[in-house]
Formats: structure tokens, sequence, C-alpha cells
């Protein structure tokens, strides 16, 4: 999208994207000043590295907390397997779980046949991004310009031996309504949940949080072993929800980690599913990250990635690290930086899920 706008009156802004930008750019600057201040306010203190961390760390829980909103009730989850299919190294249930009054979830639940007589191990929440949903990270068909089967990722997990649920996501595959013409399905669905109160990423987040419970009660799981994976917008649900949701034990965000005045002044880059009122100024996602800590954490970021520029990303790790290195555990966070584009790469991620899940 251009930046470049003629008004009528040079004097003036006619347009509301303009407009947007100009706010996104104070709102981190003023944040930023904040942030800069807490540090030499804590400096002069001389407060331990640990001590800082953790109030950097409930200060973005309180933030997290407020933003998502009014949240749904919890409702038995009543999981019922609809079909199975043998896929050679794992079985495939195509399976449904209630997530609150009036919402299930379908999802596909990969079981590992090494495991059916093993004892309780490790266990991948694996999210999609925008595209067909949940049939796209099971190898079942390919998506995008690059067509890459590398996004096959819960696929791919499965056949390493990990017990792997991919759902959909709200307005995604099976829970899709309708579609117009150059608009994300997303869309609609975050303007329906608006009127009633409610964020589209919030209720995407319930979603995927009885989906960890959904996982916490299988008999062959470890639910101290629970990881969650996810490409763009699933990077975004991967990030928030292993943020506000502490049972995931290792996160890989694939595509989505950066900053708010890069990805979010992209033209078009944005939707209804990855956005909370006030966000931008009060929680970055180097605040996200923050939170994670001391859990693993490996980002993937692709060196021609057109919506998540790869500079930002490298900053916005650079200042997740501070937290890591302050809680002294800066070997659990990892930053995967590959020659590509906007795609899973699972180069490093295997392996660093290997290292942080396996006994």
């Amino acid at each position: 999208m251009s930046s470049e706008w003629v008004d009528a009156d040079p004097r003036r802004n006619y347009s509301s994207w303009r407009w947007f930008c100009k706010n996104v750019a104070l709102a981190t600057a003023e944040a930023a000043d904040a942030a800069e201040a807490e540090a030499a306010e804590a400096a002069e203190a001389e407060a331990p590295d640990r001590q800082a961390v953790a109030a950097w760390q409930r200060r973005g829980r309180r933030e997290l907390r407020r933003l998502l909103g009014p949240l749904p009730a919890s409702v038995p989850l009543n999981v019922e397997v609809l079909d199975s299919v043998d896929c050679g190294a794992y079985r495939r249930d195509h399976v449904v779980y209630d997530s609150e009054r009036w919402m299930s979830v379908p999802a596909y639940l990969l079981v590992p046949h090494e495991r059916a007589h093993a004892r309780p191990g490790p266990a991948i929440l694996a999210q999609h991004g925008h595209g067909p949903g949940k049939d796209e990270v099971c190898g079942l068909v390919e998506f995008g310009d690059e067509g890459s089967p590398a996004n096959d990722y819960a696929h791919q997990l499965a056949e390493r031996g990990y017990i792997v649920l991919a759902p959909d996501l709200r307005a995604f595959g099976e829970r899709e309504d309708f579609e117009l013409p150059d608009h994300y399905k997303c869309d609609h669905t975050f303007t329906y949940a608006s009127m009633l109160g409610h964020h589209l990423l919030a209720l995407d987040l319930w979603d995927l949080a009885r989906g960890l419970d959904l996982l916490a009660a299988h008999p062959l799981v470890d639910r101290r072993r629970i990881g969650m994976v996810g490409l763009s917008q699933g990077g975004t649900c991967t990030l928030f929800l292993a943020a506000w949701d502490r049972r995931v034990a290792a996160a890989v965000v694939s595509g989505y980690m950066n900053k708010w005045e890069s990805c979010a002044t992209i033209g078009w880059n944005m939707c209804g599913s990855q956005v909370l009122a006030g966000v931008i100024g009060r929680l970055s996602h180097v605040d996200l990250g923050a939170l994670i800590a001391p859990r693993p954490l490996l980002v993937e970021s692709g060196t021609r990635d057109g919506i998540f520029p790869v500079a930002a990303a490298i900053e916005a790790v650079a200042g997740i690290r501070l937290a890591y290195d302050g809680l002294e555990v800066g070997d659990r966070l990892e930053h995967d930086v590959f020659e590509g584009p906007h795609r899973w790469n699972g180069e490093l991620a295997y392996p660093f899920l290997e290292r942080w899940l396996r006994p």
C-alpha cells in the first residue's frame, strides 16, 4: 500500500491510514520512553536482575489480562472422535470438542503408533495461519504463493513421535461461515464478536486453551511437556497463548515476532484475528516474549518476509533476551533467521523441541 496521499489541503490530513500510522509511532515512542524510565529507576535502586524481570512480567500479565477483555465460561469438553485414518507412522483422529456454550472446535489429533503403549510423553498444539486451516499443517493441502510443503509441521511433528492437536480457528477450515472477495474471513467474525464485547483473538485463545485441556487429559500425554508451534496467524496465537497460559512448556513462534511500528504499518497486514483493542503502546511483542521466560522460546524469521520485517524481528528478540538473560536462562531463547519468505522453516525448531520436551 502506498504511504503517499494528496489531500485537498496540504496542512491537514484526510487519510485514516496515515492517522493510524502517526498514532502508532506516537504510542510506541511513549511506551519506549516509559520502559526506559523504569529501567533507569531500577538501575538507580540497584535492583537485582531477577527482581526487575519479575516486575516487568507482573506488569505485562496485568496488561494482557485487561486487554483480553471478557472471556467465555468453561463447559465440559465432550470430546468426540468423528473418524480415524491410518497415516503410516501415526493415526489421524478427526475430533471435535466444546469450548464454550454454543461453540465447538473441530481438530485433528495425531497419535503416533509408537506411543500407543508408551508412558505419557510430549505433545504439541500446532496452530495454522491464514489459509485452509488445519488441513495445511497436517499436510493434506498446500497453500499460498510459495506452495511450501514445509508448512505441514503438524504432520512432521507426528512423524517425529509427538502427539499433536491441530484445531481450526474461528472462521477457518470447518468453522468457515462465508467469505467475501478481497476480505479476510476473520474480519467479519471480529465485527460480530466486537458487538458482543469480545475480541476475536481472545476467543481464539480461549478455544486453544481448551485444546490444552484436551491434551493435558490425554492418557498418553505428560501435561508438563506440552509445546506449541504456529506460523503467521498461528504465530500470533502461539506468542499470546504462551504468554498467557503457563502450561505451554516450550513455544515456536514462526513468521510473526516483530514490532508494532513495523508490522502493523504495512498495509493489509493486520486483521481481526490478530489484534486487541488498545494493545499498541501497552503491550509489545517484546513484553509478550518476556512473559514466556523462563520457558524455552524459539523465533523463526525469513529474510524475505514481506509483512513481518526481519530487522524488526531481530530487534524484538534482542529485547526479549534481556528477560532471559536476567533470569539466567539465555540458552532457552533462540532465533532462527533463515533465507526465505514468509513460511515455516523447522531447521532449528525440531531439534529445539526435542531438546526441551523430550525426557
